[in-house]
């Protein structure tokens, strides 16, 4: 077992040592497939929080990474790769037993880390600026600098690859970052505390800190020697950040979540649409911002639709997540009665359960995969997002009543047309509110492709080289050549 977990207790990674925090001061850590105790994780102390933060500005002053040549930098990047994959089954397995994700999706999460720290750490040294003609008189250019240090928030239910996908473009730009782990699930990315020192980076460039989003959290988005602040979470938190954020004007990066819909049209290919809704909802027992939450069905082919997504759902197998079975259990008893709140609401409201629609008898925070039917989209359900294994279908009519739908919540992340129509799928692709539209297969694309919401889903891009430029500030030189 690595340094990162020790005698079953998970530390901080800061300044480039292991801590324990506070003696004591703990966050027990469950195994959501068998509601049962797996770990424990060493909250960080106050004086772990000042630690982190004085050498991350030591760190940026010092130039450890701003200062090193771009090329170096990006040799550094590769060497991550490497180490997080030589711990990806170790983490993996820990990452699994602790989020309740499938053995696959948790090795995967550490594969798609290091991809992160592959695909910057190939661009670090192609962050350039431009020339601005002005004349014979002046020469004029831009220059792109690191913010200093980055505060970043990670959300629970992708806490690898989502830190990765901010890290490692923050450390290409030349950034110190100070990560604050997931209460929930923290020692997956403790594991990658681990890479990172394996890896050589410098003492302070990179520091990751478990604690309660209350008290650490609040912490680094009040300090005045952050420089930026990256957060993933709710509606509510991000909120809150950006509240904190305003009297010292602290530039952000939000994402906050979804309601997104699928649009399926009369011509759409339902088999692709079908295999589409077995990733879009169920995957991650729908614990993703940019699940399939909605689906807007042509009435036409609605009842067909209806039927076979039911019997998809019906037919999925359920277990933990060791066993890779189609759907793993939700994070967390809180979560779990969550979703169970908002399913009963739907039937309240009218809706129809074609499939699930409660929890599962058995040990775990398992909710049978569900499919709600003819749900009204002004309801709660509809418009809130639920983040579990919960889909809702609606019948449409026409084009413009589709897009008005879709458009119909506060939520902009990522949307879906099925169709066999070009035209149309450029169409209403265009109509779509969402920083995201998938054709034909949801979650195409991947980490060369921008990601990010409009509307309450948040701003700013993270993902592709777009995402660099959330990491740096523009600075522009001009020089009068006249004598």
């Amino acid at each position: 077992m690595t340094a990162a977990l020790k005698d079953g207790l998970a530390r901080n990674f800061v300044a480039g040592q292991w801590v324990e925090g506070d003696v004591g001061a703990v966050i027990p850590v469950e195994d959501p497939g068998h509601a049962a105790h797996f770990a424990d994780c060493a909250q960080a102390s106050e004086t772990s929080v000042a630690t982190a933060l004085e050498a991350a500005r030591a760190s940026f002053e010092r130039g450890d990474l701003a200062d090193l040549q771009p090329s170096a930098r990006g040799r550094l990047m590769q060497r991550i790769a490497t180490e997080i994959r030589n711990i990806a089954d170790e983490g993996g397995e820990v990452l699994c037993r602790e989020s309740g994700k499938s053995l696959e999706a948790a090795r995967d999460e550490f594969e798609e880390a290091a991809q992160y720290f592959e695909y910057y750490g190939g661009v670090a040294d192609k962050i350039e600026g431009k020339s601005i003609p002005l004349g014979p008189d002046y020469a004029d250019y831009t220059v792109y600098e690191p913010f200093g240090v980055s505060a970043q928030i990670v959300p629970w239910n992708f806490p690898v690859s989502i830190a990765a996908r901010s890290l490692a473009p923050s450390m290409a730009a030349g950034n110190s970052t100070i990560i604050k782990s997931p209460e929930l699930d923290p020692i997956g990315l403790a594991m990658l505390g681990t890479a990172l020192e394996r890896a050589d980076v410098p003492a302070g460039a990179v520091s990751i800190l478990n604690g309660l989003g209350s008290d650490i959290g609040a912490k680094l988005v009040a300090s005045s020697e952050v420089d930026q602040i990256v957060f993933t979470g709710s509606v509510a938190t991000g909120q809150a950040i950006l509240r904190a954020a305003a009297d010292p004007v602290t530039p952000s990066l939000m994402e906050l979540g979804g309601k997104s819909a699928a649009v399926v049209f009369e011509d759409a290919n339902l088999d692709t649409f079908i295999a589409s809704l077995q990733s879009g909802i169920f995957y991650n027992a729908g614990q993703v911002c940019s699940a399939m939450s909605r689906v807007l069905v042509h009435r036409s082919i609605y009842d067909e639709a209806v039927a076979r997504a039911a019997e998809l759902a019906n037919g999925l197998s359920v277990g933990h997540g060791l066993e890779n079975p189609d759907l793993t259990p939700v994070a967390s008893a809180l979560q779990l009665e969550r979703v169970e709140t908002l399913t009963a609401t739907a039937r309240q409201d009218g809706a129809r359960v074609a499939a699930g629609g409660a929890r599962l008898d058995r040990k775990g925070y398992f909710m049978a995969p569900t499919i709600l039917a003819d749900v009204d989209p002004a309801s709660r359900v509809a418009q809130e997002e639920i983040f579990g294994p919960v889909t809702c279908m609606t019948p449409f009519d026409t084009e413009a009543e589709a897009i008005a739908l879709a458009n119909g919540t506060d939520f902009g992340l990522v949307a879906g047309i099925f169709t066999r129509d070009l035209a149309r799928s450029h169409r209403v692709a265009r109509k779509l509110r969402a920083g995201q539209v998938f054709v034909n297969e949801w979650f195409a694309g991947g980490i060369s492709t921008p990601f990010g919401g409009v509307g309450k889903s948040g701003f700013g891009r993270e993902k592709g080289l777009e995402a660099l430029f959330n990491y740096v500030r523009t600075k522009n030189i001009a020089i009068s050549l006249k004598g």
